[in-house]
């Protein structure tokens, strides 16, 4: 059975300081494969949880690990589990799951912090949480990878609380967008830079909840399919309850990690 090492001083270090860390060759082809099929049916689904671009395809389906137990599993396996554990320095909870895809010329996500919408909605204290993301596909500068703010996170909550009746909120946060303004956008970007986050399929990301993060359109024919999953220090919770549960946790029972091999058996279904 493969053992689970710890993150080195270096990976924590550099987590505190830029604020992410990524992880190469985290999950086998093998995994892959079931996650990729999993996320495949899953975007099936007709209800709100899956938004949609323009025409009619599906870009996100929220609360993936609600719909489906391989994805449930996924959110317990040790390999994201520990790591995130030894970061925050507590056992977790899952506060939201999302499944990303971008397709040619899927949307733009707008430059935000997580904790934005996390804290002034749903009501978490504080940015001690982390977006876990798994690469189902490889991730380069041709298929609009996620972009980010080195050291952003250390400059706490920067975003900006806006309401804007002309624009269709697909959270369904009663129209708000946390949107980081040109001039603040401008002013870190001179100050810390800017790093595009790439790395082939089976890379995990680990970033910070309160980074500075967006990705532009995808003008590429290469389709670039994420995982995510947020978790928050089990002491760190929100119970403002304003959206439903796909968007925020209402489950806040410590995650505990399955066995390494825990999406295998999957694949023989």
């Amino acid at each position: 059975m493969t053992t689970v090492m710890g993150l080195t001083y270096g990976q924590v270090t550099e987590y505190k300081e830029q604020g992410w860390i990524v992880l190469p060759s985290v999950f086998s082809r093998e995994e892959l494969s079931v996650l990729e099929r999993t996320s495949e049916e899953v975007l099936k689904r007709p209800g709100p949880e899956v938004a949609r671009e323009a025409d009619g395809s599906p870009h996100v389906c929220w609360g993936m690990h609600l719909f489906d137990e391989r994805f449930k599993a996924l959110t317990r396996h040790p390999e994201l589990l520990y790591p995130v554990e030894q970061l925050l320095g507590s056992k977790v909870f899952v506060h939201q799951s999302r499944i990303n895809i971008k397709q040619k010329n899927g949307s733009i996500v707008e430059w935000h912090q997580d904790f934005g919408t996390y804290h002034r909605i749903d009501g978490i204290p504080e940015a001690r949480g982390i977006m876990v993301g798994i690469f189902l596909d490889d991730v380069t500068s041709c298929n609009a990878p996620v972009l980010a703010i080195p050291g952003s996170h250390k400059n706490g909550l920067v975003s900006e609380a806006v309401i804007d009746e002309e624009v269709c909120d697909h959270e369904g946060a009663a129209k708000f967008r946390y949107d980081i303004t040109d001039d603040t956008l401008s002013r870190l970007v001179d100050e810390q830079g800017i790093k595009a986050i790439e790395g082939p399929a089976g890379t995990v990301l680990l970033m910070n909840m309160a980074v500075v993060h967006g990705s532009s359109i995808n003008i590429s024919p290469l389709r670039r399919l994420l995982l995510y999953i947020n978790v928050s220090a089990v002491d760190n919770k929100g119970e403002s309850f304003a959206r439903p549960e796909y968007y925020a946790a209402r489950n806040f029972a410590p995650l505990e990690a399955l066995k390494p091999d825990c999406l295998l058996g999957f694949g023989k279904n």
